[in-house]
């Protein structure tokens, strides 16, 4: 098809879209309800429609007397069923489809349910939009000259009983509409190889040769893939293999710690960077403007939001409240109920709302991925920040990390033990350190009292991991590409001790290569 053309019918679906955006910005509490009555009455058949009387409930207060919260852990029995062909029993349609998730949070898999509905209307839905969106702010691009390069995760899809399962990167390569396959890299047969490494070389080989204007998939894995372009090229930058290439559209983890790396290899100011955020239970937000590092919640994808503010999570003080209620600058933990059949579930995700008019926020971590063993409530948010601005002041790249307590014992104060994998080492890794506990001082006011005078917590402790250490605890564990990660913070020691083990080290190795 002539670009002009392909340009011509963008800009007529972009202009019919954008006033719906500008419909739920300007509305966004009433599309919210709207949508809970369209979710609720679809339902009301279903076996869970029936246990909690959906035919009865027409408003929000009575749906959250009725239907209790729910956690993956509870609704795993129902969804075993659904998996072995049983239908109706959270939502009308026939479930075909199982997103597998390690779940970084639950060391088992887990498979959430996803419908024709939350494909379509979700899913791919928001794949269009970030399109409209990126257009709309660059009326000048040329995406459409080339090809995006699209990383997945490296899962087969499985099939039993009728349904099938595998990554949700697998599962929509799988489903996608001819024309999104006729403007992708690579071909489907090498996105959905199973042995990661062989298939990081096979991406290489194909895409090299290719015209590709723009990337999208997660940044750690991306980095990986895109070094290996450049070695294979023999290129000093990635504009040398992809002239036309002017677009990055990345999430599934904070792309803070790589920004650095990836301007060194995108070096043109005109590059633009593009965050998403998805999850095998939906497509939640993506950022609306060029150079914006905040996301706009998207409201009309068949997924109903309510919050838990994080100061009282997991205790009697509890509360779940609406969009409506929510404010900026307060920590919350996302519970969702979607058009696959998801019924007040707990994601597991944390966000932060910076406006409220129109509703946007930027992910600040996971419920269970925290260290507040002294009362310090240190995010995920507040590390990735103060790694960026340490590796700033000491011209160090870092490339993963993970932290965790030291318990205090006997008269001995506590303290945060690190395992940071450098690209570039700091020349002094004394004074990182230093850069590193300021940063989380300034950052948080809860960890600079706990840091006041040593007077609860020491100086972190850091050790510096030998290469590919985070990519060998991967493997060893199955979890090679996609959004797999290691748990960047943890109120336990298990990810900090068996990196140790991995290295023949014990926890007294104080500030060493490991």
């Amino acid at each position: 098809m002539p670009i002009p053309l392909v340009n011509s019918i963008a800009s007529w679906v972009l202009k019919k879209r954008i006033h719906q955006m500008e419909l739920f910005m300007k509305y966004p509490n009433e599309v919210q309800q709207e949508l809970l009555r369209s979710l609720i009455n679809t339902a009301r058949h279903t076996e869970i429609g029936k246990k909690y009387n959906f035919s009865e409930i027409t408003n929000y207060k009575t749906f959250a007397e009725r239907v209790p919260i729910h956690s993956y852990e509870e609704y795993e029995p129902s969804i075993e069923r659904s998996r072995k062909g049983e239908n109706n029993i959270f939502w009308p349609t026939p479930i075909k489809w199982f997103a597998k998730s390690s779940g970084t949070t639950n060391a088992k898999s887990k498979f959430i349910p996803v419908s024709d509905d939350s494909l379509e209307n979700c899913h791919y839905a928001a794949g269009k939009d970030l399109l409209c969106m990126y257009l709309n702010n660059n009326p000048q691009s040329q995406l459409f000259t080339g090809k995006s390069l699209r990383l997945g995760g490296s899962k087969e899809i499985y099939r039993n009983n009728g349904t099938s399962y595998g990554d949700l990167s697998a599962i929509l390569i799988e489903n996608m509409p001819f024309w999104a396959e006729f403007s992708s890299t690579p071909s489907s047969e090498v996105s959905l190889m199973n042995d990661w490494e062989i298939k990081m070389q096979a991406i290489v080989n194909e895409t090299i040769k290719e015209k590709v204007t723009s990337l999208a998939g997660v940044p750690s894995w991306m980095l990986v893939l895109l070094n290996k372009v450049l070695d294979t090229s023999g290129k000093e930058n990635l504009f040398e293999v992809w002239q036309n290439l002017e677009v990055y559209f990345h999430g599934g983890v904070n792309f803070q710690p790589y920004a650095d790396q990836y301007k060194k290899i995108l070096p043109k100011d005109s590059f633009r960077y593009y965050e998403i955020y998805n999850a095998s239970e939906g497509f939640f937000a993506c950022q609306d403007h060029n150079n914006s590092n905040e996301l706009l919640l998207m409201l009309d994808y068949g997924v109903f939001y309510e919050f838990i503010p994080m100061d009282a999570y997991g205790t009697t003080e509890q509360r779940i409240i609406p969009l409506s209620e929510v404010k900026t600058d307060v920590n919350y933990a996302v519970v969702i109920t979607t058009n696959a059949g998801l019924w007040r579930y707990r994601i597991g995700d944390t966000v932060r709302f910076t406006s409220i008019s129109p509703y946007r926020i930027k992910v600040s971590g996971r419920t269970k991925h925290h260290i507040n063993v002294f009362g310090e409530e240190l995010i995920i948010e507040n590390t990735d920040n103060a790694l960026k601005k340490a590796s700033q002041i000491t011209g160090c790249q870092i490339i993963d990390y993970t932290a965790a307590p030291i318990f205090m014992e006997g008269k001995e104060k506590g303290a945060h033990e690190w395992i940071i994998e450098f690209k570039t080492p700091p020349e002094n890794l004394e004074i990182f350190i230093i850069e590193l506990d300021l940063a989380l001082q300034q950052l948080n006011s809860d960890y600079e009292a706990k840091r006041f005078n040593n007077m609860t917590l020491n100086m972190p402790k850091v050790h510096q991991a030998r290469e590919k250490l985070f990519y060998d605890w991967l493997k060893k564990n199955d979890k090679l590409g996609g959004q797999h990660k290691i748990p960047r913070l943890s109120n336990k020691r298990c990810y900090v001790e068996e990196l140790l083990e991995m290295s023949g080290k014990s926890s007294a190795t104080d500030a060493m290569e490991i």
